[in-house]
């Protein structure tokens, strides 16, 4: 009988060592993520289909996580809400807050970095931006603050110009040129690939850069002008 009593005792001892199992029998632990995994996930629906549709349900089935899970990171739908706004600030936004602070740069190489800013997306996202923009439309305090980062960017080309040496006027107008383009091929999803593109950059620099003229195709272009071809 005591024999009995200890082989019981051990089982008991044993089983408290085990780890815990599903009821499926498995002892794979229970999958935890983590504020930047929802983030990252909500992020996708945010670009693809609008912020209606980041809801807290739709990202657990897809995550496939309890809606518990989303409460362990976030007081509530708007807390990961901010935490996408964020997420925009970080990547969309502080290249150009960094640009803000810089002071005597060459205009020349400062309007190069703002458009590598854009063409080499690292870590600029071109869907992210038109997301938060789309979003805008439904928050005014949202549409203030996109309001700030365009006028922001605008003024960034605009002292580039300035610094190239053009008047205050064409170089308001060159920097809206400039942006314009840039965001109208994001809102029209355009899709070239990188080697094409980059093989235009000299010719849309020149075009963007070049002297204003009163007949077409008369004006020397800026590698001509630098290299006193004409």
């Amino acid at each position: 009988m005591e024999v009995w009593k200890q082989v019981k005792a051990d089982a008991a001892t044993a089983r408290t060592k085990q780890p815990a199992r599903t009821r499926a029998g498995s002892t794979a632990p229970r999958q935890t993520l983590s504020r930047e995994a929802w983030i990252a996930a909500a992020r996708k629906v945010l670009e693809k289909r609008g912020i209606a549709e980041v809801k807290i349900d739709r990202l657990a089935k897809q995550l496939k996580v309890t809606r518990g899970s989303f409460y362990f990171h976030f007081t509530s739908l708007a807390d990961l809400r901010d935490g996408l706004l964020q997420e925009w600030r970080d990547i969309n936004c502080a290249p150009f807050w960094a640009m803000r602070e810089m002071h005597d740069v060459d205009g020349l190489r400062f309007f190069t970095d703002i458009v590598h800013v854009w063409v080499d997306e690292a870590p600029f996202s071109p869907l992210l931006d038109l997301a938060i923009r789309d979003w805008s439309r439904t928050s005014r305090r949202l549409a203030q603050e996109v309001k700030e980062m365009d006028d922001l960017r605008i003024a960034l080309l605009i002292r580039s110009f300035r610094d190239m040496g053009y008047s205050q006027d064409e170089s308001l107008v060159r920097a809206r040129i400039t942006y314009f383009h840039q965001i109208g091929q994001y809102a029209l999803s355009f899709k070239e690939d990188p080697a094409v593109r980059r093989s235009y950059q000299p010719l849309f620099g020149e075009v963007l850069l070049g002297p204003l003229v009163e007949e077409p195709g008369s004006a020397p272009r800026p590698s001509e002008v630098k290299a006193g071809r004409r």
